[in-house]
């Protein structure tokens, strides 16, 4: 019944038109500016261009869908319990077929030896483990970045979407794949969660672990915490109080 209720609610299709209309505008820029490269030999150009799209696009959709725009990204934060497996289900395929429209239209408009460059291969120079590696390593700090954006995000107004932007173009200057990428995202999610996050707690591993309710778990520890910060200030001004009589 759950199911059927979400289905229904215009703010869920919303939030999967978002998806899809990003990735979609996201995997535009990303195909133009590839083709730019190859013609003008600026290998520069794809990660620049996509960075700055991602930003004005996490601007543009942060508010609607949370602007994942990657399925690495939205596996992870359903694995992290951040997202229901229906939104993060349905994000993906939406994330797909935006990808796919973007790269039709491209397949249509392009020649035959223009798009053919366009595909992802191994470096000669390499091999597929040294690239599984690279993946892993380059989609983790994107997607720790957007983990600590988004915790940020609780707390502050401030638009992170600039800092997600800059951690694209870091590892866009890698080939791109889907099972490091994944890989990376669910271990910067578990990284960031279970240890570097406000609400990290042994209490909240072994929750997710057992499947059982994660928020319980991170309410208690916020207390726990917000609680341990009043003591500790009631402490500092019991200790300046004696000083300033001194004075």
């Amino acid at each position: 019944m759950v199911i059927k209720e979400e289905l229904r609610q215009h703010r869920f299709w919303r939030s999967v038109l978002a998806e899809l209309l990003g990735t979609f505008m996201l995997l535009t820029v990303a195909l133009g500016s590839s083709c730019l490269g190859i013609r003008t030999s600026q290998s520069m150009a794809p990660p620049i261009a996509s960075g700055l799209s991602l930003v004005s696009l996490v601007q543009s959709f942060g508010e609607i869908s949370g602007a994942h725009l990657n399925p690495a990204i939205t596996s992870a934060l359903v694995c992290a319990r951040k997202l229901d497996i229906l939104h993060g289900l349905a994000f993906a395929i939406a994330q797909c077929l935006g990808g796919i429209c973007a790269s039709a239209i491209y397949y249509a408009s392009l020649p035959s030896s223009v798009f053919n460059q366009l595909t992802t291969t191994v470096s000669t120079e390499g091999n597929a483990g040294q690239a599984l590696g690279m993946e892993i390593i380059s989609t983790f700090q994107l997607a720790f970045t957007v983990f600590a954006v988004d915790d940020r995000r609780r707390e502050s107004t401030e638009p992170g979407s600039l800092a997600i932007g800059f951690s694209l173009t870091a590892g866009a200057l890698a080939a791109v794949y889907w099972i490091g990428p994944t890989i990376g995202a669910f271990l910067a999610g578990a990284f960031y969660e279970f240890f570097f996050a406000s609400s990290a707690s042994r209490e909240k591993l072994v929750a997710c672990l057992t499947c059982k309710d994660i928020e319980i778990v991170e309410a208690a520890s916020v207390s726990r915490s917000s609680l341990s910060m009043a003591t500790q200030t009631a402490a500092r001004t019991r200790q300046c109080e004696p000083k300033r009589e001194q004075s």
